[in-house]
């Protein structure tokens, strides 16, 4: 949960760099509140509901853009290459660029960093 509260906080960040696990996990718990909501809908035979779901959904479409951005610029890309649905997708899925790129430090470093100096 603290990675989608990540995502959120940084509401319109299109800059830096997002890691496969801040990606994946809020686009998980994305899924959940979505088919969470539409399941309530539907059980409950709500239409207000079905508002609520599209409140939701426009809600995070700009966290979703930025942290999809993100996570193609940690893949070394241009977020542009969001665009491409299937390229996209394994871009999506692919390691970290090593090291530092031109959108910045790599995150997965700089936690290892910061959890080697907490374990001190």
């Amino acid at each position: 949960m603290n990675w989608y509260l990540k995502v959120l906080k940084q509401y319109a960040d299109f800059s830096g760099r997002a890691r496969r696990k801040e990606y994946w996990m809020f686009f998980l718990f994305n899924i959940i509140i979505i088919y969470g909501l539409i399941f309530l809908a539907i059980g409950l035979e709500m239409p207000s509901l079905v508002t609520l779901y599209g409140i939701y959904t426009f809600a995070v479409l700009i966290p979703s853009l930025a942290v999809g951005v993100r996570r193609m610029h940690d893949a070394g890309k241009s977020g542009w290459y969001l665009l491409i649905p299937i390229y996209s997708l394994i871009l999506a899925c692919t390691d970290s660029e090593a090291g530092s790129n031109k959108w910045g430090p790599n995150p997965k470093s700089d936690a290892e960093e910061i959890d080697l100096i907490g374990q001190e």
